[in-house]
């Protein structure tokens, strides 16, 4: 049985395909460097907005690397646990994009609220996809 490449880009909306594609780079491109090749003392790792370096960071790359890997699988087969997932960590990442500019400094307060902003766009598109994922958790 061939695949259908059409017809299983079909089975999501374009935005969904578009951060199934996202996670498979994350999974086969920058993962694997970010982990294994980044040299540790320059290793950096954000998680609702605070900066891991050295080991942390390595660990933190690991879990990315996992949640990556989880979700680009997940949304290709539409399972339900990935809508959960894919949800709460987008929620995770609009939030950082929030913290981070104001708890390290960088750009204030107004490229917080727009950093915050944009990246909430996605998560609050997973939180209301769940009936596409069928008998979400």
């Amino acid at each position: 049985m061939a695949l259908d490449l059409k017809t299983e880009w079909a089975r999501r909306p374009w935005w969904l395909n578009v951060i199934g594609l996202f996670c498979l780079y994350m999974t086969f491109l920058y993962s694997p460097f970010d982990v294994v090749l980044k040299p540790l003392e320059q290793d950096e790792d954000v998680w609702l907005g605070y900066i891991f370096t050295g080991w942390a960071a390595k660990v933190g790359g690991v879990v990315h690397w996992i949640v990556y890997a989880a979700l680009a699988w997940g949304i290709w087969k539409m399972a339900p646990w990935a809508w959960w997932l894919g949800s709460l960590y987008a929620t995770q990442v609009a939030v950082a994009m929030f913290l981070w500019p104001i708890v390290n400094e960088a750009g204030g307060w107004t490229y917080a609220v727009v950093a915050g902003g944009l990246f909430s766009l996605p998560a609050i598109a997973l939180w209301r996809a769940r009936s596409l994922f069928g008998a979400a958790a």
